[in-house]
């Protein structure tokens, strides 16, 4: 999909407006009372041990940040490297490290002499003219005072301002009007603009309280250089200044909305560090703007690029204005489906008058009480409507988009071509596969079509909707139904040689090489269905303690969710309970590595036995 298909234009007549009413719909939620105050200023400050964007060394009472996407920082990356090529689990090591202070200099301390300067040593919280000052009297061999009479009898200069660059919210340490860290990137950048103090600039000029010039070469090649110069990486810090108004609400909407999430995905800071970095380099206005697979860490800039823009579309449109421009949010319903994204695109159903029949009969799915539990039904009225709608385009007078000249031998043709290209084995009329080649009309896909535009269209009928957009009845009941079972094959259970097949050691091993590489249960998960018989689903989302001995016999406990029968236990051998309590030390231990230490209690009762490996909180089930 391409990116400005994640944003449709909220006033398609009125473009000037677009970017005002967004910002304006923005700022209104950012300043309600629910939204999460750490998220409103320019410069965002995470606090240690967030539960989403932890920025901390995972190892107990590390000070130091991560490095490189890793939940360790560079130091115990450094150890960890070293013992585990000597067989020391992720785990154990975790457990078993010393926690580090903080760098010295890490953060930016004032001089606790002038207000106005910034610290150039941390411990004596001294600017550098103090330093050298109080440096040259201890050379010198002047004890006659302590540290704290001395600084108490020092006089206050005045400051250099806040540093140049756009986005630093630093005081400048010298005429220059920079920081230390942007001076020192200044020299790194080959010194843009040749911008300079003159020589002996204290002794000629601030000594006698003189301004100091600045010499240039080329001034506006330094100006563009500290509009363009990035943010200090400081720990835990998101810096949005320098952003266009509307990009720097959309990122700070979409940091916080992130967070509310039941099973938010991982965003390093570095990852969203990229993001901003990139649109303030860009001069992007919004994310619309935003090109997918720019930045420094390209793949993971796109994604929560893409993530925050799915939440955007759900504030920039009502449920009206939505249907307007072809597509349906099942969370404007309050209905998100398990592993789906709230859009469902409908703008592909050529016919006004069809894509709106679709959208209100969905909608009125979502509203009712009989709203299916997954996605699946939608993709299948999405489909019956655009196999229809494509088919009409083609055949039907005026493309189909005038309902009243449809007739009942327009849908039988509809019919009797879906049944040939089934028997043919030939190619949709409008349905793509994934890679983007058309997909292939089977018994299965024909089924789900006639029995999705049936429904559609007898709905119609019965509320009266048919009748007000002048669409014949004899063209309605012209569509037959596929029945439930049309195309698919009864379950039945495995023979003997198959179940010997998939359970056989050669073939478990070479599975669990070629699709659970950092063994993340994968060979478990297929060992328990074919042992237990139970469905894929049910095992995948079993609880951590999942097994138990009762009686001295094993037992397997589960939902089976199809059935509306939950927590239910199943006697299971006793190799297979062996292989299940090993998963369960495997989890503990990743988690252990991941959060820093061992759960216990209720909430190790409430992790998944077999977590998802982008899991942020808990290690929730999938």
């Amino acid at each position: 999909m391409r990116r400005q298909e994640y944003l449709r234009p909220l006033f398609a007549e009125r473009p000037d407006r677009v970017g005002r009413d967004r910002l304006e719909i923005l700022t209104a939620l950012i300043g309600g009372p629910s939204f999460d105050p750490v998220y409103r200023p320019d410069i965002i400050e995470i606090p240690r041990g967030h539960a989403i964007y932890r920025w901390e060394c995972v190892v107990n009472s590390c000070e130091r940040t991560r490095t490189g996407g890793s939940d360790l920082c560079s130091e115990h990356q450094r150890q960890w490297v070293c013992d585990s090529e000597n067989g020391v689990g992720r785990a154990a090591f975790v457990a078993a490290a010393q926690g580090l202070e903080r760098h010295v200099g890490a953060e930016e301390a004032i001089c606790q002499i002038c207000p106005e300067r910034p610290a150039a040593h941390s411990d004596l919280r001294l600017c550098q003219r103090h330093l050298s000052r109080w440096t040259m009297r201890k050379k010198e061999g002047d004890d006659s005072d302590s540290f704290a009479a001395w600084a108490s009898g020092e006089q206050t200069y005045p400051g250099y301002g806040p540093c140049g660059a756009v986005v630093c919210p630093n005081l400048a340490d010298s005429p220059l009007g920079l920081c230390s860290w942007h001076g020192s990137r200044y020299r790194r950048d080959g010194r843009p603009g040749g911008a300079a103090m003159p020589h002996s600039w204290w002794q000629r000029y601030e000594k006698f309280g003189k301004t100091v010039p600045i010499e240039y070469g080329d001034q506006a090649a330094f100006r563009r250089w500290y509009t363009a110069v990035p943010a200090h990486p400081w720990p835990g810090q998101i810096n949005l200044r320098g952003l266009r108004p509307l990009v720097r609400a959309e990122i700070q909407w979409g940091l916080f909305v992130h967070t509310r999430r039941a099973r938010p995905s991982r965003w390093d800071l570095g990852w969203i560090r990229s993001l901003v970095t990139t649109c303030r380099t860009l001069e992007v206005n919004s994310l619309i703007d935003f090109e997918f697979g720019t930045g420094g860490s390209a793949g993971f800039t796109g994604a929560i690029a893409k993530k925050i823009l799915h939440e955007l579309r759900l504030v920039y449109f009502t449920p009206a204005e939505a249907k307007e421009a072809g597509f349906l949010e099942t969370e404007h319903f309050g209905v998100l489906f398990p592993h789906r994204m709230s859009h469902f695109d409908l703008s592909s159903i050529p016919q006004r008058w069809l894509l709106d029949l679709t959208w209100d009969y969905l909608a009125d799915l979502l509203r009712s009480p009989r709203c299916p539990r997954s996605g699946g039904p939608f993709d299948g009225y999405r489909r019956a409507a655009l196999e229809l709608g494509v088919f009409l385009e083609l055949e039907a007078p005026d493309g189909g988009h005038d309902p009243a000249v449809l007739r009942g031998e327009h849908a039988q043709r509809f019919v009797a071509d879906q049944r040939h290209r089934e028997r043919e084995g030939l190619e949709s009329l409008a349905v793509k596969r994934p890679g983007g080649a058309a997909g292939i009309v089977t018994p299965t896909t024909r089924s789900v079509v006639f029995n999705a535009i049936r429904k559609l269209l007898r709905d119609a009928l019965d509320t009266g909707v048919a009748d007000k957009l002048g669409l014949e009845r004899e063209f309605i009941t012209a569509l037959p139904t596929a029945g439930a079972t049309t195309g698919r094959t009864a379950r039945r259970p495995f023979p003997d040689e198959v179940a010997q097949a998939l359970a056989a050691e050669t073939n478990l091993a070479e599975f669990a090489a070629t699709y659970d590489l950092n063994d993340n249960g994968a060979r478990d998960i297929w060992e328990t269905t074919v042992t237990t018989g139970r469905r894929i689903g049910e095992v995948i989302k079993v609880r951590w303690d999942c097994i138990g001995r009762y009686g001295g016999l094993a037992m397997f406990w589960h939902d089976q969710t199809k059935v509306g029968n939950y927590d239910v236990a199943i006697r299971i051998p006793e190799r297979l309970y062996e292989i299940l309590a090993e998963r369960q030390r495997k989890t503990l231990d990743r988690f252990t590595a991941r959060y820093g230490y061992r759960p216990t209690g209720a909430q190790r009762a409430g992790l998944a036995h077999f977590p998802r490996s982008t899991a942020v909180r808990t290690g929730r089930c999938r």
